[in-house]
């Protein structure tokens, strides 16, 4: 039988295995499907406590890996561990310490919602969790719900009822596979600012998700992936600053200079110049390097780089449309 999980956290040789070993651990995972490599030999750390979002187009590995420390995906080679557990080989310790919200919306026949997270608290022996439940019906917004049959929430309800299952045996560590998907966007801003509460608390979550907006956001550091294959990983402004270009529109007053010597200038707009420099290059700079005198300046406006700039270098995009890959901006 399953122990519980406040005899496993409780036990000073568990707790310290915790405390020393990375959330997940990912050393040269391989899952083929026949010829498909949906996951090609990915290696990575998550640090205790960050939120570590995986990014990347439809069928580049992110639910595959996801599937694979849940134990739903066997992996093909290399190892997937939950702090220093192998999830092939300890599945039951490993489930109990995490939480993980799929991205399909799973039917739960005519039990209501209070009876489900009271089946799912039991399914982690936690027999006297009435506390835990409450608080998530509260944070969540389903206490008035919470005597309703699952068929008669919403889509976004549902969503939310995923997330309470997930937490109600109090995890360590949370995998929320496209948490937002399909939700509009006031429950998308509610959720997110659930999940920095979590956070907060010392929760490790790894995210994926299609928005943009939402990634640049909440994680502390972004991995990248691309047909299996992890491309890119590094906290998340750094990334940024480092695969991103500053541009800096100039608008000039009167005639528009002809010849521009600068490795900067990109186009001219009418009135406008276009520059793409550095990220950690100032407007200062390329002004000294133009020549130009202020006067002749009507207005100047710098876009900084952002998350969408980044993936597009990463990725290959060669157009604006990141979101023909799978992957949008949030949009209200």
């Amino acid at each position: 039988m399953t122990a519980p999980l406040d005899s496993i956290s409780s036990s000073s040789s568990s707790t310290h295995q915790i405390s020393t070993h990375p959330p997940i651990a990912l050393k040269n995972l391989v899952k083929d499907y026949g010829t498909l490599k949906a996951v090609d030999h990915v290696s990575f750390e998550m640090r205790p406590g960050e939120i570590l979002g995986l990014l990347g187009p439809n069928g580049a590995g992110k639910t595959t890996i996801i599937s694979t420390l849940v134990t739903l995906e066997k992996p093909t080679s290399g190892e997937a561990r939950i702090f220093g557990l192998d999830v092939t080989e300890d599945p039951e310790r490993t489930k109990m310490l995490t939480g993980f919200v799929p991205q399909e919306l799973i039917h739960h026949g005519y039990f209501d919602v209070e009876e489900i997270l009271e089946f799912h608290s039991g399914y982690f022996g936690r027999r006297k969790n009435r506390d835990r439940i409450d608080w998530l019906l509260q944070k969540l917004s389903l206490w008035e719900h919470r005597k309703k049959k699952v068929k008669q929430l919403s889509g976004g309800m549902k969503r939310r009822l995923l997330i309470a299952k997930a937490l109600v045996h109090e995890p360590k560590l949370l995998l929320l596979d496209e948490p937002t998907a399909g939700v509009d966007i006031e429950l998308r801003e509610s959720l997110w600012r659930f999940v920095g509460e979590l956070k907060a608390t010392g929760l490790s979550i790894l995210l994926t998700t299609h928005y943009i907006q939402e990634a640049e956001q909440l994680c502390d550091r972004i991995g990248i992936l691309q047909k299996g294959k992890l491309r890119h990983l590094g906290p998340t402004r750094e990334l940024i600053k480092e695969l991103t270009k500053r541009e800096i529109v100039i608008r000039v007053k009167g005639a528009v200079p002809e010849n521009l010597l600068s490795p900067y200038f990109v186009k001219r707009q009418g009135e406008e110049l276009i520059f793409q420099v550095p990220s950690n290059m100032g407007a200062g700079d390329l002004l000294s390097g133009l020549g130009m005198d202020l006067k002749s300046i009507a207005d100047l406006v710098i876009r900084e780089g952002n998350l969408e700039d980044a993936l597009r270098r990463v990725l290959g995009e060669g157009s604006n449309n990141v979101s023909a890959d799978g992957l949008t901006k949030a949009k209200s």
